[in-house]
């Protein structure tokens, strides 16, 4: 039996009482619910107590180092892993009871693609419908529709060990939407793909959220995080460090601009302590230091008078990825 949860219903009746606190969020239906969400193995705590909402049609982000709680979150949500307590609502149902009734309206892009390299691209997706009961017949239109709307119809007759990276991570997308999720959850979904690929996979998501479909992703890209996250939470030893939109987050959490210096790797620990007090605060990592001001350019200005001459300057606006700096203290691929 899981901590917390004595019995189904107990569960099903703090699911009520979740349901009616929370079925809104900010005048739109939840489609996700969580408070106190945790997940314990043994002494260890990998999530942390924690709550947040999805209402219906956001594109929601899971933001954090390597071991912060992220992909066992996901796999709440899925419903592949029970929690150890706190409540949850998935569509507005108990995970830990009615788990394949969730799943059944789940679409799941996981971080490596898992195609039949040896079936053709249609089979794959006609393969994957049957696994959820869907008649041929059914399937025969929506695999078209798939493909167009991944720019695969050409491809219908190749075999996947011929696509590319792109083609095949498009693939898996459409194969995630073959039984019409409400949830579309996405683990890291552009790693490994080239810009160009990855605009074409950000324009599909754009489209899918414009039809209404909830997005829920992890990565590691904050450019990609800016880009598709309404909201999001960064996530650090199984705990929410900040949660809001992109824009709200950098404006709390950083400056305006962040002026970038490197004067060598041996020397920038050295140099950092002659530049305190220029800007609001400074970051001191391996290959640069990042100094955070209202002005970049009036912070190297301030620099040069102090006599201090970089090997290069950079200056640029504030982005998530100061954010995480700032939370987190660490670089997003550890």
């Amino acid at each position: 039996m899981i901590s917390g949860v004595k019995s189904t219903n107990n569960a099903m009746g703090r699911l009520l009482h979740l349901m009616s606190d929370s079925q809104l969020h900010n005048g739109v239906p939840s489609m996700i619910s969580a408070r106190n969400l945790t997940k314990e193995y043994g002494d260890f705590t990998a999530v942390d107590h924690i709550s947040f909402e999805v209402p219906r049609g956001e594109a929601f982000g899971l933001l954090g180092p390597n071991g912060a709680g992220k992909s066992t979150t996901m796999r709440m949500i899925a419903a592949t892993l029970a929690r150890t307590d706190g409540e949850l609502a998935i569509l507005g149902k108990e995970p830990n009871a009615q788990g394949p009734e969730i799943r059944a309206h789940l679409g799941v892009v996981p971080q490596q693609d898992n195609l039949d390299s040896e079936l053709k691209v249609h089979e794959n997706l006609m393969i994957y419908g049957r696994y959820f009961g869907l008649s041929r017949k059914f399937l025969k239109g929506k695999i078209d529709e798939l493909l167009d709307f991944a720019q695969l119809q050409d491809k219908r007759d190749s075999k996947v060990n011929e696509l590319s990276g792109g083609m095949k991570r498009r693939l898996t997308i459409a194969r995630a939407l073959i039984n019409e999720p409400e949830i579309l959850m996405l683990d890291e979904p552009t790693t490994g793909l080239d810009p160009q690929a990855r605009h074409i996979l950000w324009d599909r998501l754009f489209r899918l959220k414009e039809l209404g479909v909830t997005l829920i992703l992890t990565t590691h890209y904050m450019d990609e995080a800016e880009q598709l996250c309404d909201r999001l939470i960064v996530m650090d030893k199984g705990r929410i460090m900040a949660e809001g939109t992109p824009a709200n987050l950098i404006r709390e959490y950083s400056s305006r601009e962040v002026l970038e210096v490197r004067f060598g790797s041996n020397k920038n620990a050295e140099v950092a302590e002659q530049i305190q007090g220029i800007g609001e605060r400074i970051d001191v990592l391996p290959d640069r230091i990042l100094v955070y001001a209202e002005s970049g350019e009036g912070a190297l200005e301030e620099l040069t008078r102090r006599g201090l001459e970089p090997l290069t300057s950079l200056v640029r606006r504030s982005s998530l990825e100061d954010v995480f700096l700032r939370l987190t203290g660490r670089s997003l691929v550890e």
